[in-house]
């Protein structure tokens, strides 16, 4: 009962047999093969896109490090969510890639940014000088780090604030899929036709092996990705893997079904653990995690029943009787029986 992260879960079977028909003959390497160049035509059809850039890079923190160096130099400022992934999580990346640009983090509720927290963060932090640095680009996390979702109509108001100010603006879209899920909208109304610049798409968490596309759409750029990646050691040799993955993939919209089940299975997960005595679900479940406050006996059951999750804030401890808060995260892979032995073992 791994609810842990949806790292955990393995490779779909179409995803995995693209792989093995991939593996025949000798082809072209660090993507001038065929197959990457159908996987790049592939999602500039899929994102309404026909000028955009597409790269390939196996993690998703190459992804969006390489993804804000060609925003911001290294005298820049890159504003982003106080528990955004790049801020927490990717030890150091953003800065290294951009030669050192400053993270400025900015509150708010459920991992999300609003146009006003922005606007004030670019009062308090925002002076553009050759004393305080430039102000270069926002990033904004796509489910969010708590699994919240932006809207099109959301993000067209901070990239606004961002235009403003002279920001560019990357999309950390490591869950990209789940967030479309939930949303009736086409992919380019939540990223370039809302101001999104630069797009990580993650494939990893998503039924994949291990595989993020890094949509450009301003292909002019696209030259200085390529010299970084490759000075980066985030160039694939064997190029051919990475897209052989992306096309099965996107084929028959597999990645919008894998992620409309992950969601599902989060909130069936949430219904449950709402009727449980003494559990409070924290944030409303718009992707495919669920975040709760459990007390104290209930946790040391259930890690004793063998389920697994994290702890929410990462850096709290389950000391004493006091209620914990908790992270599920439900993958490709979970299944109901999965769901309801985790529901068992918290009663």
């Amino acid at each position: 009962m791994n609810f842990a992260s949806d790292n955990a879960g393995g490779v779909h079977p179409r995803i995995m047999a693209a792989l093995a028909a991939a593996n025949e003959g000798h082809v072209p390497s660090y993507g001038q093969d065929s197959i990457t160049r159908a996987a790049q035509d592939r999602l500039r059809e899929l994102f309404d896109a026909p000028e955009a850039a597409v790269h390939f890079v196996a993690s998703g923190t190459a992804a969006n490090a390489l993804s804000l160096s060609l925003l911001a130099p290294g005298w820049g400022k890159v504003f982003c969510h106080a528990d955004a992934h790049v801020q927490t999580s990717e030890t150091g990346a953003p800065e290294f890639m951009t030669g050192g640009a400053k993270l400025v983090p900015v509150p708010g509720a459920g991992g999300k940014i609003t146009p006003e927290a922005l606007a004030e963060a670019l009062v308090v932090h925002g002076r553009d000088s050759v004393h305080a640095g430039r102000n270069a680009a926002l990033t904004l996390t796509n489910a969010t780090e708590w699994g919240t979702v932006y809207t099109p109509d959301e993000v067209d108001a901070l990239a606004a604030v961002a235009r403003d100010a002279g920001l560019g603006l990357h999309m950390d879209g490591a869950r990209f899929a789940n967030a479309l899920a939930g949303l009736d909208v086409a992919p380019a109304d939540l990223t370039w036709r809302a101001g999104v610049d630069i797009l990580s798409l993650g494939g990893t968490k998503d039924g994949c092996m291990g595989v993020e596309a890094v949509l450009i759409f301003d292909p002019a750029k696209s030259e200085e990705f390529e010299f970084r990646r490759k000075r980066a050691g985030a160039l694939v040799s064997k190029h051919r893997y990475l897209a052989a993955q992306v096309l099965a993939w996107l084929e028959g919209d597999l990645w919008l079904q894998l992620a409309r089940h992950a969601n599902a299975m989060a909130h069936e997960l949430a219904l449950g653990l709402a009727r449980l005595p003494g559990v409070r679900i924290d944030q409303r479940v718009e992707s495919n995690a669920v975040f709760a406050t459990i007390p104290a006996d209930l946790h040391r059951r259930a890690c004793a029943g063998g389920l697994c999750y994290h702890l929410w804030p990462h850096s709290q401890k389950a000391e004493d009787d006091e209620p914990v808060g908790v992270r599920l995260v439900c993958g490709w892979d979970t299944r109901l029986e999965d769901v309801t032995g985790a529901l068992q073992a918290l009663a």
